[in-house]
C-alpha cells in the first residue's frame, strides 16, 4: 500500500468514524422517541443538505467532527408544542443514557471489531530459528552474526552440534557461552554451512546477568487462534489502549508537558508520547503506516476509535460523559441541574481541546510526526 492511500485511507476512515459516533446518537434517539432535527458533518455554514422526514442531513465547511440536533437536548432551548414527549429532557434516564453513549459505544465498538479481525488475522506468533534480519548491538559494533556472515533467510540448524529445534533452545544456547567462539550451522537456500561466530555479550534485561549475543531477529510463524481467543486478545487490547489514552491525556495537562508543546511550535522537540494529533498529522501517520502495510494501518484505525471513545467518555459538560453525568446526577438527587451554571466548564472544555488542535496543527506542519518501523 503506498503512502498516498495510507493518508487518504486513513483520513477517509476518521470521517467515518466520526459520522457512526453520531449515527449511534442518531439511532439511539430515533429508538428511544426523540426528534432528531438535524445530522450534519462539520461545522459553519451549510454547503450542501436534503431533508428527509423530519431530519435534515448535510455537510458544513469546517471538518472538525459531525453533530446531531436532539430536541430539548439544551435546557436552555424553547421546545414547540407540537414536540412536547420527544424531547431529551423529558425522557426517562435509562433512554437519555442510551443516547449520549450510543456514540461512545459505536467507536469502542469498531475498534474492537478491527482488534478482532487483527487477532484473528495475526493468530499466534511463534519465533523459529530462520533469521529475519541481523541486528546492530545498542554500542552501534558488528555484530557477530554479521561478521560470521549469517544473512537474513539462514536458518539455524545448531550451535557447536547442539541441534536448535526452537527459538528458545536457541537463544538458551547462545546466551549461555557469553565471548566464546562457537560453530553456527545454517541452512542457506539447501545449503549446509558451518560458520565460526565469536559470541558477544550483554547484560540481561530481566535478570542483570552477563549473556551470549548472536544478533539475530527471528522470523515468526503463525498459528491460528480460535474465535474464543480472538475475542479475549481484542478485548485486552481495547483496555490497554484506554488505559494508554488515559495516561497520555493526563500527561497533556501537566505544566511540563504543556511547555514543551508550546516550546515544539517554536521549533523545539516534543515527545511522540505525549503530543496531540492534528488531521494533518494522521494523514502523516496514515502514510507510513500504509507504507509499513495494511495490518499497521488497522492498529493505528483502532487506536483512533479507543481515543475518540474515551475523550468522549470524560465526565465533563458538553461532552458525552459530561452529559450523562448530568442525567446520572439528576436521577440519583431527583433535582434538576441547572444548566447555565455548566457553561462555564463547556467553556473550558471546548477552550482546551480547542488551543490542542491548533497546537497540534502548528506541530504537525512544522516537525513532522514520525512512528517507528
Amino acid at each position: 500500500m503506498t503512502g498516498f492511500l495510507g493518508a487518504f485511507g486513513l483520513l477517509a476512515a476518521i470521517v467515518a468514524f466520526i459520522v457512526a459516533h453520531e449515527a449511534g446518537h442518531f439511532f439511539a434517539a430515533k429508538a428511544t422517541g426523540m426528534k432528531v432535527t438535524e445530522f450534519f458533518l462539520g461545522f459553519g455554514p451549510k454547503i450542501w443538505s436534503f431533508k428527509r422526514g423530519e431530519t435534515e442531513y448535510g455537510i458544513k465547511p469546517i471538518p472538525f467532527g459531525a453533530y446531531v440536533r436532539i430536541v430539548g437536548m439544551s435546557a436552555l432551548e424553547e421546545v414547540a408544542p407540537e414536540d412536547v414527549g420527544r424531547t431529551y429532557r423529558e425522557k426517562e434516564f435509562w433512554k437519555k443514557s442510551v443516547v449520549v453513549l450510543a456514540g461512545v459505544a459505536a467507536n469502542f465498538l469498531l475498534a474492537y471489531l478491527l482488534l478482532f479481525g487483527l487477532a484473528m488475522w495475526g493468530g499466534d506468533q511463534t519465533p523459529t530459528t530462520a533469521v529475519r534480519e541481523v541486528v546492530v548491538p545498542d554500542d552501534g559494533s558488528e555484530s557477530a552474526a554479521r561478521l560470521a556472515g549469517i544473512e537474513a533467510g539462514d536458518v539455524i540448524l545448531s550451535v557447536d552440534g547442539v541441534a536448535s529445534g526452537d527459538w528458545e533452545s536457541l537463544a538458551a544456547a547462545i546466551g549461555s557461552r557469553p565471548g566464546e567462539t562457537v560453530v553456527i550451522e545454517i541452512d542457506r537456500r539447501g545449503s549446509i554451512l558451518s560458520l565460526p561466530a565469536t559470541l558477544g555479550s550483554r547484560s540481561d534485561p530481566v535478570t542483570g546477568e552477563n549473556v551470549g549475543f548472536l544478533g539475530v531477529a527471528p522470523d515468526y510463524e503463525r498459528q491460528p487462534i480460535s474465535v474464543f481467543s480472538g475475542a479475549g486478545r481484542a478485548a485486552r487490547l481495547v483496555g490497554i489502549q484506554v488505559a494508554g489514552t488515559v495516561d497520555v491525556f493526563s500527561k497533556i495537562f501537566r505544566f511540563d508537558t504543556l511547555s514543551q508543546l508550546f516550546g515544539g511550535v517554536l521549533g523545539g522537540e516534543v515527545d511522540n508520547a505525549v503530543r496531540p494529533v492534528s488531521p494533518i498529522g494522521l494523514a502523516q501517520i496514515g502514510s507510513q503506516a500504509g507504507e509499513l502495510g495494511i495490518i499497521n494501518l488497522l492498529g493505528v484505525m483502532a487506536a483512533v476509535n479507543v481515543t475518540l471513545g474515551t475523550v468522549n467518555a470524560v465526565p465533563l459538560f458538553p461532552l458525552d460523559g459530561g452529559h450523562f453525568a448530568v442525567a446520572l446526577y439528576e436521577k440519583l438527587t431527583r433535582r434538576k441541574v441547572d444548566v447555565r451554571a455548566l457553561i462555564p466548564v463547556a467553556v473550558i472544555v471546548i477552550g482546551a481541546l480547542s488551543i490542542l488542535g491548533v497546537v497540534s496543527i502548528i506541530l504537525d506542519i512544522v516537525n513532522p510526526i514520525q512512528i517507528p518501523s
